[in-house]
């Protein structure tokens, strides 16, 4: 009997392990152009500290050398290539919130929530909410 139940625990600990791995941002996404529906970078989100950020790893457009001209503080006028834009994402339940994502286009940071929709650990929704109350929600496709 200690057999069987020490084996149960054992599928059960490796069934945890494979659930809590599909719902984590961790790993690399694609991201779309919302005017014209064209791949354009790619983000690296990883966990440091317990909550998670997101770097860009590598430019789609025909802009790879592009520079955050409109940017503040540390990351104006650096490349966007390696620029962390997604931070101090907090864990909450089923989704992250509590953090900061930054549109490199116009240098603006935006109140930033991401969740999975379910059935689908493949894409990976993404809102920036102004502080006006406004939002725009973009879904992140995973690289394999």
């Amino acid at each position: 009997m200690f057999k069987f139940i020490c084996a149960v625990l054992l599928v059960f600990s490796s069934l945890t392990d494979v659930i809590l791995a599909q719902t984590t941002p961790a790993g690399t996404w694609k991201t779309i152009d919302d005017k014209t529906s064209e791949e354009k970078s790619y983000i690296d989100i990883y966990e440091q500290g317990g909550k998670f950020y997101g770097k860009v790893t590598k430019i789609l457009t025909d802009e790879p050398d592009a520079i955050c001209e409109e940017c503040s503080g540390k990351k104006k006028n650096q490349p966007v290539l390696g620029m962390v834009i997604l931070e101090d994402m907090s864990p909450v339940e089923d989704y992250w919130k509590n953090g900061t994502i930054l549109d490199p286009e116009n240098g603006s940071t935006y109140g930033c929530s991401i969740w999975f929709e379910e059935g689908k650990p493949d894409e990976l929704k993404v809102r920036g909410k102004h502080w006006t109350g406004l939002y725009r929600t973009q879904t992140w496709y995973k690289v394999k």
